[in-house]
């Protein structure tokens, strides 16, 4: 369904691990957006909700809200690290059109 760069799993492994609470994994929710493509929302959750669907990449487990399925199916998401900024990076086959840069981000 999603999957993680290992740059990505990396960062967010030290993430959860930086945190006192036990966290389950990463919860994505995704809604239709504008020119650049669905938005997304992420953070570590100590818990799905009770509808989410899960899946696991690189050992990081990956909550997903329902109606967001089909938006973010088939996305990669990436962490950046560079000289234009830190952060991540989503690669969505399905979005119909791009930013400026390429790709579409959070």
């Amino acid at each position: 369904m999603v999957e993680l760069t290992e740059v990505a799993a990396d960062a967010l492994q030290a993430a959860m691990a930086s945190v006192p609470e036990s966290i389950a994994g990463l919860r994505l929710v995704a809604e239709p957006g504008g020119c650049s493509g669905p938005r997304y929302q992420m953070g570590l959750v100590e818990r799905a909700e009770p509808s989410d669907i899960s899946c696991e990449s690189r050992g990081v487990i990956i909550f997903i809200e329902p109606s967001s399925l089909a938006l973010i199916t088939g996305t990669t998401i990436d962490y950046i690290d560079d000289q234009d900024g830190t952060g991540f990076s989503f690669r969505n086959p399905q979005a119909i059109s791009k930013g400026g840069c390429g790709k579409s981000c959070c």
